[in-house]
């Protein structure tokens, strides 16, 4: 099953994807609503709706969609080892992937506030090195019984309500100033992050899903109709059950978290392949380009790069006396 959320008519809906068409969710409902409830009450939900042949469909093309869904939270993994021993070399000139990185996930909190949708206009910070990244993310549904904390793996596959598509949009050359206080990555990432186009139920993919819990489906990503990157999502270092335990380690993953993958490889993100060059190319993005990206069985989201948007400056650190008492 897919749901999302719409404005149809200056109106705010949220609900079923059927077919070519969407449908609200009886009774008032919400995805946040749905996503409470768990995976498990949602074919109920679906049988209130009734069978889709007699559903009053608003097809797709008469609808815009919103972001599937409000995040509680959203956790970025670094879960693809290639990706990793890109962007180092942008960023040190040399790839390596550091062995704590085989350890144990690794993951950052970005800003929920900033997620936009598919076909909105991407608005970034005035930097020389806009760049995307190719991600899917799980949603997390309740499951009952459980408060979503401590989890280990088996248990955690529970809680994996849906996947989504997940573009963590880049200031690279911000991120790179900023993680040199040890710090980070913040603001060279938190002005935006694409989820869509809808949230697709975890069930549906159970047959690509193999004995180690990896998923099978192919990501793609273009810029200005040029195919840039091409993964599989199982090349990722660790299945979405592994990611989930660890974020809920001496913490708690609840309905509504967003956990994403982290970048594929292969050019899921243009960092990955300077690194590789050497060089800026392809070149970083810019006001006009359009991004798309496509994951089996998900669907696919769409964006253009808008323009700059410019602040009123930030002075840097005054130096001031040390001194421990008051002159």
């Amino acid at each position: 099953m897919r749901i999302a959320r719409w404005t149809h008519q200056g109106t705010v809906a949220e609900g079923f994807v059927i077919g070519d068409g969407v449908v609200p969710f009886p009774r008032g409902l919400t995805v946040a609503d749905a996503l409470a409830a768990g995976l498990a009450e949602l074919p109920g939900l679906a049988a209130e709706v009734v069978d889709a042949a007699s559903v009053p469909l608003v097809p797709l093309a008469e609808v815009e969609l919103l972001a599937p869904l409000t995040p509680a939270s959203v956790r970025d993994f670094a879960a693809f080892e290639e990706h990793v021993d890109g962007v180092t070399a942008s960023v040190d000139g040399v790839s390596h992937v550091a062995p704590e990185w085989y350890e144990l996930p690794t993951f950052y909190f970005t800003n929920p506030h900033s997620i936009i949708a598919t076909g909105e206009e991407v608005r970034p910070p005035t930097t020389a090195r806009l760049d995307f990244e190719l991600e899917v993310g799980v949603v997390i549904g309740g499951v009952a019984g459980s408060d979503g904390r401590d989890l280990a793996p088996a248990d955690a596959d529970s809680h994996i309500f849906g996947y989504t598509i997940f573009n963590d949009w880049s200031a690279r050359d911000i991120q790179a100033r900023e993680m040199k206080v040890r710090l980070g990555p913040a603001k060279g990432k938190d002005f935006a992050t694409t989820l869509g186009p809808w949230i697709v139920t975890a069930d549906e993919f159970v047959g690509l899903v193999d004995d180690d819990g990896f998923l099978a489906i192919e990501l793609e990503a273009f810029v200005n109709g040029e195919r840039i990157g091409h993964d599989l999502l199982s090349n990722m270092g660790w299945p979405f059950r592994d990611l989930v335990a660890y974020a809920s380690r001496d913490s708690r993953v609840v309905p509504s978290d967003v956990l994403g993958s982290g970048t594929a490889g292969n050019g899921g993100c243009l960092a990955e392949l300077w690194g590789r060059a050497g060089e800026l190319s392809p070149p970083p993005l810019a006001e006009g380009d359009e991004v798309v990206m496509r994951a089996e069985g998900i669907g696919e989201i769409r964006n253009t790069v808008g323009r700059a948007v410019h602040v009123p400056p930030i002075p840097p650190a005054r130096h001031r006396s040390r001194a421990r008492r008051r002159g």
